[in-house]
């Protein structure tokens, strides 16, 4: 694999209780919602399982994951191709805490940052109740 060993810790607090989190992090269609602009493959669990695999893709650039381990407070993914390395989450009420390592050409911090700014709105929208329609 060509790139540099890169780690990064990141630890943020969110409005969001830990159900709402874990979902937000376990069910494919709210990842793929806040992850945007990154693509996942047609056919995901509705929520990811120990051994599921699959491959994400930026633009030209395609990364493997393997659900390692899923705790009731944590998710281990292990990354291949376009990054080499792990990927670990850890929550509980109010917080997010995400530590990537990994051999990768990406700047893995700068990504990962965009994307807990991401995550944290969207879980601010998670939390704020919707408006009632009226027919």
């Amino acid at each position: 694999m060509l790139g540099t060993f890169q780690q990064s810790h990141l630890r943020i607090e969110v409005e969001a209780t830990e159900t709402v989190i874990r979902d937000s992090l376990l069910c494919s269609a709210q990842f793929q919602q806040w992850m945007f602009p990154q693509q996942f493959p047609a056919g995901l669990p509705d929520q990811l399982q120990e051994g599921t695999i699959f491959t994400s893709r930026l633009g030209p650039i395609a990364v493997r994951h393997q659900v390692q381990k899923i705790t009731p407070n944590g998710l281990c993914l292990l990354m291949s191709q376009g990054i080499d390395g792990c990927h670990r989450w850890s929550w509980g009420e109010g917080w997010i805490q995400s530590c990537l390592e990994g051999v990768s050409v990406l700047p893995l911090n700068l990504g990962q940052t965009l994307s807990l700014m991401r995550l944290r709105e969207f879980l601010k929208n998670q939390s704020q109740p919707q408006p009632t329609k009226i027919s």
